[in-house]
């Protein structure tokens, strides 16, 4: 796994064996727009209703000023040439720890993107955040995240009620 790591300054683009993950853009905002309307997708989600186009700036925004307070964050997921998801790496404040997230087009689940991916942010994580433990919260009904996440040595840590849905936060130690 070939993971940028920082010497004076972080590197905000890191690469996989199939994937590069740069930092989002404003010119991003049709993807983000078109991979959250999607409902098979947002059904996973806490609030499973699919973005409309305010919604998707607004949260396209808060991904963007994440990038510019804290020099990280979630990533655009380019695969053969083209966008295919998103993912990064956030602080929530409510928890411990550096939030884990991703979101891949429907057409290529099942090929392993996203366990690529969530090994290439562990090891983002580990080496260039020096992050010392990391989380994702999983939708029950989620099965096929949750194993991405146990397979990278996530193990369940508690229960939660997310915007009124059931949450299951895996957690991984990384020191």
């Amino acid at each position: 796994m070939t993971v940028a790591l920082r010497t004076t300054e972080l590197d905000p683009i890191f690469r996989t064996a199939r994937l590069t993950c740069r930092p989002l853009e404003a010119s991003d905002t049709p993807f983000y727009a078109d991979l959250f309307s999607r409902q098979e997708l947002v059904a996973y989600r806490p609030d499973p209703a699919p973005f409309d186009a305010a919604r998707s700036a607004t949260r396209l925004g808060e991904d963007l000023a994440h990038w510019k307070q804290h020099g990280f964050g979630r990533w655009a997921l380019v695969h053969a040439g083209r966008t295919v998801g998103l993912g990064g790496l956030s602080l929530k404040f409510q928890y411990r720890g550096l939030n884990l997230s991703y979101h891949l087009l429907p057409d290529l689940w099942g090929q392993g993107l996203a366990s690529e991916f969530v090994r290439g942010a562990l090891d983002y994580a580990a080496l260039s955040l020096k992050a010392q433990e990391v989380y994702g919260l999983v939708r029950p009904a989620n099965t096929a995240s949750t194993r991405v996440l146990e397979k990278a040595g996530f193990i369940h840590a508690a229960e939660h009620m997310v915007s009124g849905a059931p949450m299951t936060e895996l957690r991984l130690k990384l020191r």
